[in-house]
């Protein structure tokens, strides 16, 4: 069972506050979670290949082409103003 000492260290690691009452739940909370970890240690999974995600999809790559935007004027009209060939945009902070 992990001690009220270890789930007090694990909260000043995440800068967390925690009182009396909520390091004693945690402290029983992460051992019964460690101890379900050790169950599964138990399994053997000899022959099973490791899986990333069940659902077999792939990502689909494409070839990364220039275009040529056809309304460009437009756009540049959306600006509300141009200095020196350059759009120009309120600061953003």
């Amino acid at each position: 069972m992990i001690t009220k000492e270890e789930v007090q260290h694990i909260a000043g690691l995440a800068r967390i506050g925690l009182s009396e009452k909520e390091v004693e739940i945690y402290s029983k909370d992460i051992s019964s979670i460690l101890d379900w970890i050790s169950e599964l240690k138990e399994v053997d999974v000899t022959g099973v290949s490791p899986t990333a995600h069940i659902t077999g999809m792939e990502n689909r790559l494409r070839e990364d082409a220039q275009i040529d935007f056809e309304n460009k004027s437009a756009v540049i009209n959306l600006f509300p103003d141009r200095k020196d060939n350059f759009d120009k945009v309120k600061s953003v902070l």
